[in-house]
């Protein structure tokens, strides 16, 4: 096609999935990584042990690489085995023994090529074999070997080596026996020295099992044990990257991957383009043959027991303007696609029940749409350390409310999501163990019950709160003046102006001066260390679905100021905290959740954060594109997804026929202007030979 995108190329009926990213990744080194658009890429090419079931909700872990869910072992301070119901506080460590199928392979890759002789051929690189050496695809023989429990014990090392800097080495050294103490021995050692040492808590029994020992009882543990962090890395790999002739080509792990997932990296330019290609030595994996109710319904099924992956090649285009991609998405060029505010009339409309419904133009396509709330809350903090909007006196707590009820943040998902948003009651999203709906669910400090939905109170509520604690319209009783607060931010541009002075407004709804402190992020960030911003806008998204990594944000060991914890408003409740070590020692059943349920009341009570929305994705894709079901926890989801190129080119040629009457018509008025001149040019030249 003249109008295509992409070069001509045997690709046209091809299994090939075409995609977008909008920001550059920084990481891709597995141990760096902690960023989802990071993770769209590291996350099919490399296998931590477990997995979130495709299908399954609520969220259901289950084995990737390993055999089957990891044996436990609970044991006291003497190392003594203990029961499976032992009491928490009687356990001083738990072991997590992992058994990993045989006869999976790394991809193919420079690292693991060797001779006859079985020595590796570009571990020790002399600078006449460099001199040709500008990419990775530059080497010319490749290799691979089996996965052993060794790389994934090697990986564990990686997180604590100085010149890795893992975002999780800090977390991980309060869980992992050993761990803190391996990672000083590592200072001023080279990667190369990980090969050869040992962690007193991390253990390889055999060539397929490994140990990992944690301190007490921390359930949340198999969570992380899902995660890109706990993938294998072979240690061929860090010998291999660790040679500074290939760190000067930037030729290095962060930007080369090397795994066991179902696909590998092709080309990695990303001012341009990520290619991603299926790994020729995936291992057996099968499309899930069960799921959750209505997803045979929906074709989620039609692929049950099939062998995975499906796509055979992923492209990836940097499209930073919000208007060429959402074009060439209609055009058929892309396979999906979000919504950007600037389209979303366009493909969205709202139904006669308040839901998201496409277009009938979009209908006409084919299109189809998906919604689904993200495991996400984005809220108003109170530094909790201020002397005016923390504390735990009820001055505090009833201002906090006020504000809490005057900042209509239906109104906010409305003007600027264009609805794609859901009020937050509490600090649970849906899905996540512990999230209630209905009556019971709403904050009834915020909120009230119509017999259909939550409904705000109205700002009435709020401003007899705000008389009793002494701020009868905005004025403070003490001083006779008004009440000035100060809202610090890193936001800037017009569309946060735009934001920014809608917050105001809500302010001034009970008679508040609220400024506007915006500096940059860095200058931001020192504020908040430091607990020099009062209010300020903070959001979270999940890592994992549990309560535990939501109600942390609020654990007063992890305050911000006191710790350098994620405790961004400094919050401290004696019953909270003891409530909170409690719930993450246990397992999920009636005793956590009714401890969920009152941790909850105890928050809406004291409204340290004005509980914002929880986002909801909206995304579109065509009829030729199958097994797309939301799944906030996945990482490797491009697997199971499969292309119909046949479908997708027919209407392709059928969308993006070139329109060539208009060339036809300048080409005959450029002749019909030209055709006066070339006569009477010919007329005089026969003038002249007269």
């Amino acid at each position: 096609m003249l109008n295509s995108p992409y070069p001509t190329s045997p690709e046209k009926n091809q299994s090939v999935l075409y995609s977008s990213f909008s920001e550059r990744p920084r990481h891709l080194d597995p141990a760096k990584s902690y960023s989802s658009n990071e993770y769209v890429f590291i996350g099919q090419i490399y296998e931590p042990p477990f997995q979130y079931h495709f299908l399954k909700r609520p969220y259901e872990l289950e084995p990737l690489t390993a055999t089957q869910m990891p044996e436990i072992i609970y044991l006291d301070k003497s190392e003594k085995v203990l029961a499976k119901d032992a009491a928490a506080d009687s356990i001083a460590f738990s072991d997590y023994i992992i058994e990993i199928k045989p006869q999976i392979k790394f991809q193919p890759h420079p690292a693991l090529a060797r001779n006859d002789q079985g020595q590796y051929l570009y571990h020790e690189l002399t600078p006449a074999e460099l001199t040709k050496i500008v990419h990775l695809g530059d080497f010319a023989q490749t290799g691979t070997r089996e996965l052993v429990a060794a790389d994934y014990v090697h990986q564990i090392k990686r997180l604590v080596h100085p010149e890795i800097s893992s975002p999780i080495a800090e977390l991980m050294k309060q869980y992992i026996v050993g761990l803190g103490d391996y990672g000083v021995t590592l200072k001023n050692k080279p990667r190369s020295s990980l090969k050869d040492s040992a962690i007193s808590g991390v253990e390889v029994l055999d060539k397929y099992r490994y140990k990992i020992r944690i301190k007490g009882k921390y359930p949340q543990f198999i969570y992380w044990l899902a995660m890109p962090f706990f993938a294998p890395m072979p240690w061929e790999a860090d010998a291999f990257y660790s040679q500074q002739a290939l760190i000067d080509k930037n030729i290095t792990l962060d930007w080369q991957p090397l795994g066991t997932g179902a696909y590998m990296l092709e080309e990695n330019n990303p001012n341009l383009r990520m290619v991603m290609l299926k790994n020729p030595n995936y291992h057996a994996a099968f499309y899930p043959e069960y799921g959750e109710l209505g997803d045979k319904e929906q074709g989620l099924l039609n692929d049950a027991g099939k062998r995975l992956p499906f796509i055979d090649k992923a492209v990836y285009k940097l499209e930073k303007e919000t208007i060429p991609y959402w074009n060439k998405f209609l055009q058929g060029y892309y396979d999906a696609s979000g919504v950007a505010s600037d389209s979303f009339d366009q493909a969205v409309q709202f139904t006669g029940d308040g839901e998201l419904g496409l277009t009938q133009a979009m209908q006409d396509k084919g299109i189809q749409l998906q919604t689904t709330v993200t495991s996400s809350i984005y809220y108003m903090g109170f530094n909790m350390l201020d002397s005016v909007v923390g504390g735990d006196n009820e001055r505090a707590r009833k201002l906090r409310r006020a504000i809490s009820i005057a900042i209509d943040y239906e109104e906010y998902i409305s003007i600027f999501m264009n609805g794609r948003g859901v009020t937050a009651q509490g600090v649970i999203p849906p899905e996540i163990f512990g999230f209630t709906s209905g009556e019971k669910g709403i904050n009834p400090y915020i909120y009230d019950w119509d017999g259909r939905q939550a409904r705000r109170k109205p700002i009435t509520a709020a401003m007899q709160l705000m008389l009793q604690a002494g701020y009868a319209n905005g004025i403070d009783i003490k001083t006779g003046e008004a009440l000035i607060l100060y809202l610090d931010t890193a936001a800037s541009g017009p569309d946060e102006r735009a934001r920014l002075n809608w917050y105001r407004k809500q302010f001034t709804k009970l008679g508040i001066q609220l400024v506007i402190r915006a500096t940059d992020y860095n200058r931001f960030q020192q504020k908040m260390l430091n607990g020099n911003a009062q209010i300020f806008m903070w959001g979270w998204n999940a890592d994992y679905p549990d309560p535990e990594n939501f109600f942390f944000l609020l654990y007063g060991a992890n305050s911000k100021v006191l710790h350098g914890g994620e405790n961004a408003v400094n919050y401290q409740n004696n019953e909270f905290d003891r409530l909170f070590k409690q719930m993450s020692n246990m397992e999920n059943g009636p005793e956590r959740l009714a401890i969920t349920h009152r941790m909850q009341e105890i928050i809406r009570n004291d409204a340290p954060w004005v509980f914002g929305f929880h986002p909801k994705s909206v995304s579109l894709y065509y009829s030729w594109y199958h097994n797309l079901k939301p799944n906030l926890m996945a990482n490797n989801k491009l697997k199971y997804q499969r292309i119909e190129p046949e479908q997708r080119n027919v209407l392709r040629q059928q969308w993006n026929q070139p329109v060539l009457w208009p060339i036809v018509l300048v080409i005959l008025l450029v002749i019909l202007l030209v055709l006066p001149a070339v006569r009477s040019f010919q007329h005089r030249a026969r003038e002249t030979i007269k």
